[in-house]
């Protein structure tokens, strides 16, 4: 198969945050933004829960739990988050901040605006920052429009960057993706770190989904509230693993070359 970029990488919200979720891991991001080069394209969460923990460090007190004080948080977060990436980033990169809903890819017309923005990019020797618009998005209205949608075609939702990752894996034809989380991948018993099952695999795209299938019974809990847990993400990583992109879950305290050379404990799905 022909790949049309060699990478999208994928980083959660608490995979960026040290041990007590008090702050920003200055070490792990600095160590996954300054591997990034063009023909990389990077999807990341973390305005929310990064906008949240600024929030209360300038006024000493939360927001009220209300859908609303997400897109005030995520406002505040995002612009951390550019400041961050841009800081730790080779000076000799350009960085793209591109914030997308549902629609951009669900429209026949915007997804192959954005492929065409995204392809673009390592040719201009630029590195897309992916992530979800959660400052004006809601959640009421995402929904409406998705179930309208659903009447007459197949949509993805995309609000986990779960799936924003895949589908930009899908659109793009990568050659890998890479999605890092806080654990070191899928574990046949989430309480038990011996567990982890290093590796999902298929002699073709059929066996492979079965494979799948068959592992997502094990998928239990998730990270924080709010989150789709492990089970999602083998859920929505099946489209871009039957088109033959290779897919790491890894630990965020790795780096991209460990996880491609396979230097360390992870979960690897593929096609043999």
């Amino acid at each position: 198969m022909k790949f049309d970029i060699e990478l999208v990488g994928k980083v959660g919200s608490i995979a960026l945050l040290n041990e007590q979720r008090t702050a920003i891991d200055e070490n792990k991001l600095k160590k996954l933004a300054s591997a990034l080069r063009p023909g990389y394209v990077w999807v990341t969460s973390g305005a929310v829960e990064i906008g949240k923990l600024d929030y209360f460090n300038r006024t000493g007190v939360f927001l009220p739990d209300i859908e609303e004080s997400k897109n005030d948080y995520a406002g505040q977060g995002q612009s951390i988050l550019m400041t961050k990436y841009r800081e730790y980033i080779d000076e000799c990169y350009s960085t793209r901040q591109i914030l997308l809903e549902h629609f951009h890819l669900n429209d026949t017309t915007k997804r192959q605006h954005l492929r065409n923005l995204l392809l673009r990019c390592p040719m201009q020797n630029a590195i897309p920052i992916i992530n979800y618009n959660d400052t004006i998005s809601s959640v009421e209205n995402r929904k409406m429009e998705i179930a309208t949608l659903a009447k007459y075609q197949e949509v993805h939702e995309c609000a986990d960057n779960d799936e924003t990752a895949t589908q930009i894996a899908c659109l793009l034809k990568a050659k890998y993706l890479v999605i890092f989380t806080s654990v070191d991948g899928i574990y046949l018993d989430h309480t038990d770190k011996t567990t982890l099952i290093q590796k999902i695999s298929g002699k073709n795209c059929y066996e492979l989904l079965d494979n799948i299938e068959h592992y997502k019974q094990f998928c239990i809990g998730s990270s924080r509230k709010g989150a789709n847990g492990a089970g999602h993400k083998l859920e929505y990583i099946k489209s871009a693993a039957i088109q033959g992109t290779t897919i790491y879950i890894a630990n965020s305290k790795y780096s991209i070359a460990e996880v491609l050379a396979e230097k360390i404990a992870c979960t690897k799905i593929c096609i043999e």
